[in-house]
Order: C-alpha cells, then structure tokens, then sequence
C-alpha cells in the first residue's frame, strides 16, 4: 500500500475515531477531545496530509467505493451526526480556532473546486434563485443585513478597506488619471476656441480690404 494510501485511510479512521468519540461517556469525552484534535490538526497541517486527502477523493476506486456505499453512508453520518452528544461535540471542535483554521486549509482547493462546478451548473443555479426568491429566505436576509452586529461588522470592514495601502494606491491611481483627463479635455476646448477666433479675425480683415478696395 503506497504511503499517500495509507495516510488516506488513516485520515478516514480518523473521521471515525472523532465520530465515535461522541458516544463515549462524558468523563472520558474530553480527553479523548483533546487528543484526537491535535492528532487531526498535526495531520491537516502538513503538506503530506493535505495532498493525501485531495489525491484521495479524486482516485477512481475511492470514487466509485463512495457511489456504491452513498446511502450507507449517508444514513450512518446523518444518524451519528443528529445526536444530540455529536452536535455539541462538532460545535465545540469547530469553535477552535486552531483547528477551524487547520480544517479550511486542507480542504481550501477542494472547495474552491466544488463550488466552481456548482456555480457552472445551470440547475445549481435555477435551484439557489428559487432559495433566494422564497419570502422567508428573502426576511432572513433582511433582518441579518439590518442587525446591530452586520452594520458593525460592515463599517469595521469599509474603514479597514479605507486603510488599507494597495485601495489607497487604488484610489490615488483613479483620482490622478481623471484630473489627467479632465486637463486634457480642458487643453482641447481652449484650443478650439482659440481657432475660431483667429478665423473669425481673418474673415473679418478680409471684409475690410474688400469695402477699401471697391472705394478706390
């Protein structure tokens, strides 16, 4: 068995372990907590393990294993998964901030991945406008962009954009080509009205030679 394999599997036996864990009684809970979280957090974090689970999803026999066992997983992940045990335990492990950032690395590509494949799908897409229509989606959306919490978060984010050196360079970039232009269209008008008058000018000494001339 080649090591990216072996590695594969253990990350699924891992999966395992966490899941189990939770069915563990609760003295024991939090040290096993403890020790199957670093041992999940040192694994994602090497180059290693992040490629060895890529590789591994996108392996054909792994593939086709998941197509031919998807009901029997789905059914052991959705009973383990609605405990009550397994929601709280997932809850306290994904609010480490060490692991939430180990996890979202690993599976960064993959998700990137994923979520352009849905994004190109037409249905996908039919599908997440019918979300967004449905009147209680559209009021949940309402009152999260009118909560206290939003507006905070929006007015911290606008003043760290603000800030920021490269939207200054930004700005001072746009700011700097549009009094460029705006000089060169003001250079342009000068111009022709400096021409017209000269023309206007010769038009009219021309007039006066002929009235002189008609005198003689």
């Amino acid at each position: 068995m080649t090591l990216k394999k072996l590695t594969g599997f253990i990350l699924l036996g891992l999966f395992i372990l966490l899941t189990a864990c939770t069915q563990s009684d609760q003295s024991s809970q939090n040290t096993d907590y403890e020790t199957t979280k670093k041992m999940v957090v040192d694994i994602l974090k090497t180059d290693d393990g992040k490629k060895a689970v890529k590789d591994l999803l996108t392996e054909e026999d792994m593939k086709n294993e998941l197509i031919l066992n998807a009901q029997v997983v789905k059914d052991t992940i959705e009973q383990t998964l609605q405990s009550e045990k397994s929601i709280e335990y997932w809850t306290k492990l994904f609010e480490d901030p060490s692991f939430v950032q180990a996890y979202t690395k690993a599976t960064e590509d993959s998700m990137k991945e994923l979520m352009t494949g849905l994004l190109s799908d037409s249905t996908y897409k039919e599908q997440l406008i019918k979300i967004f229509q449905e009147p209680k989606m559209q009021e949940t959306i309402v009152q999260a962009l009118s909560s206290q919490a939003f507006k905070a978060h929006l007015e911290k984010t606008i003043q760290e954009t603000l800030e920021s050196p490269l939207f200054k360079a930004k700005m001072t970039e746009t700011l700097l080509k549009a009094a460029e232009k705006a000089q060169q269209s003001e250079g342009g008008q000068g111009q022709e009205q400096q021409g017209g008058g000269s023309g206007g000018g010769g038009e009219s000494g021309g007039g006066s030679d002929s009235s002189a001339g008609a005198g003689g």
